[in-house]
């Protein structure tokens, strides 16, 4: 079918049309950036064709030379067929207005964080200028450590993960940015070997309990699993970022952190802790913040 495809089509249209037809056929599963199939597929042709990724109309009659049609098919049917993450085939992704270059070596960027930096922090962090030094966790593509550089443009970031492979990633993304002389990528795991103290400490990690790492769907599976799941209740690295975090943060320090829908296992298992749950475009239960002077009052 796909090389028959490849023979026939001329245009954009036509591969749109083939594309939605494949991926409601395939019944894929959409998280990495879109929500349908037509969406997934306008998306994906317009990047392999290197046009604007929001202005599909103008060049949906284009005529498209063999080879492009060619590799665009290929495209459509490693999404259909090997379930690879549209992120993966374009080696891009988007948060907001920001790009990044991933692969197999990285989790698809999705955080809610980027959602929470700059002005929805200002009841905690008046002015940008008042973070001087800030630590991404887990930092993976290095995605949420540029935009932080960004919203805080007097900030020297540490940028820290457990994965070479990952942080070979972030290297590219950081020197995409021209950001190599403010955020440092350093190979460790968590908080180890770490000296300094920081205003802002934020964290995507692993958050996904056994169980439901066993039912993900197979888009999921060509994502690092280290990234992913985090103990029987998914919340082994959230504990040790709590457990340590005092340690590093300055004394009006702020923690930011996700954890996917675990909200209720969490304040659970930490009572005393007054988590201020903060708004996202999907809800106010994924990702909390909490002070440094909180968790030293919490005592836990």
């Amino acid at each position: 079918m796909y090389q028959l495809a490849a023979s026939h089509f001329t245009t954009a249209r036509d591969l749109l049309r083939f594309a939605v037809s494949r991926f409601n056929e395939a019944e894929l599963t959409y998280g990495h950036g879109t929500h349908n199939a037509h969406d997934e597929a306008a998306y994906l042709i317009l990047s392999a064709l290197q046009l604007p990724i929001d202005t599909l109309e103008p060049y949906l009659d284009a005529r498209l030379l063999p080879e492009e049609v060619e590799s665009v098919v290929e495209l459509i049917r490693r999404r259909a067929e090997d379930k690879v993450p549209v992120a993966y085939l374009t080696n891009e992704a988007w948060q907001g207005e920001f790009n990044f270059y991933v692969d197999e070596r990285v989790l698809v960027p999705r955080s809610f964080i980027y959602e929470l930096l700059g002005e929805p922090l200002a009841p905690w962090i008046e002015h940008p200028e008042l973070v001087h030094r800030a630590l991404d966790l887990c930092t993976g593509s290095g995605c949420l450590a540029i935009q932080l550089a960004s919203h805080y443009p007097d900030a020297e970031v540490d940028a820290v993960d457990i994965s070479l492979d990952a942080l070979e990633v972030a290297a590219v993304n950081v020197e995409h940015y021209g950001l190599q002389d403010r955020v440092n990528l350093i190979h460790t795991d968590m908080f180890e070997g770490i000296e300094e103290k920081y205003d802002l400490i934020i964290s995507n990690p692993p958050y996904v309990d056994a169980e439901s790492v066993e039912e993900l769907p197979q888009e999921y599976l060509h994502e690092p699993e280290i990234a992913l799941g985090s103990g029987e209740d998914g919340l082994d690295a959230t504990r040790e970022i709590l457990r340590r975090a005092p340690e590093f943060l300055n004394e009006r320090g702020v923690l930011l952190v996700e954890i996917g829908h675990n909200r209720d296992m969490l304040e659970e298992c930490f009572p005393s802790l007054p988590f201020m749950w903060m708004e996202t475009q999907s809800g106010d239960g994924f990702v909390f913040l909490l002070t440094r002077e909180d968790i030293v009052n919490a005592a836990i």
